[in-house]
């Protein structure tokens, strides 16, 4: 959601930055799709016309999806113009096993939760190194309530299905989307991260020779709830 990015944009905003940030489609305040058909090429599609908003060309900075629909259309849509890429914690290939993690998190808790303390202890659960940093009101930005007084996390459950279903099948179309990348390009992974590895970064610096990367090594695939404010800094050193 744009939560993730709120510190970082107020951050980048004191330094002379415009930033805008969103929620994805099906994610937090955005509309659902009906019937539940996503595409990835729907995803794609809203980047293009976000970006394409900016009365300058910006810089996409895009964590996991948001990274890989970056890539897509930094490269595949001609008339999109792209001032710099900043990926997060995604590279065109990825962990399998740091993906099943995700996606049974995301799967877990079908019926949500009684209340936001309940959320907090899955979290918990999922991502133990931050047991003492969770924020109840932050948390509850991600939460919606239910007809039945339930809370459910913010995003369409029909979103897990089809979009993992369809982005197993576009390992070939990133390969190729990220040897055509010739604008600047910056990759920060978290040194934790189960979805991103010292391979598949070395995979990815042999296919974008020019692109730079720094690793924050005590976050994991979560870079910038895990250590924001080194996050914030890596973005703000490669901008300036």
């Amino acid at each position: 959601t744009r939560h993730a990015w709120h510190g970082t944009a107020q951050q980048l905003a004191r330094n002379g930055y415009h930033c805008h940030t969103a929620d994805g489609r099906g994610h937090g305040d955005s509309g659902w799709v009906n019937g539940g058909s996503y595409t990835l090429d729907q995803f794609v599609d809203d980047a293009t016309r976000l970006a394409g908003q900016c009365k300058q060309a910006p810089v996409w900075v895009g964590a996991s999806m948001g990274g890989l629909l970056g890539m897509i259309a930094a490269t595949e849509i001609e008339d999109l113009r792209l001032r710099a890429l900043v990926l997060v914690d995604i590279t065109p290939r990825w962990e399998t096993r740091g993906v099943e993690r995700i996606m049974a998190f995301m799967r877990s808790h079908p019926h949500g939760f009684a209340s936001v303390h309940e959320a907090q202890d899955a979290v918990r659960a999922y991502l133990p190194h931050r047991a003492n940093d969770q924020n109840p009101e932050r948390l509850r930005k991600l939460l919606v309530p239910t007809g039945n007084g339930r809370l459910r996390w913010h995003w369409d459950p029909a979103l897990l299905e089809t979009v993992a279903a369809e982005s197993a099948r576009w390992s070939d179309r990133l390969v190729a989307a990220a040897r055509q990348l010739r604008l600047p390009v910056l990759l920060i992974s978290g040194g934790r991260s189960d979805l991103v590895s010292e391979r598949t970064v070395a995979e990815f610096q042999q296919l974008v020779p020019h692109a730079e990367h720094r690793c924050i090594a005590d976050a994991t695939h979560m870079v910038a709830c895990d250590a924001n404010d080194r996050f914030t800094e890596v973005i703000l050193d490669y901008l300036n």
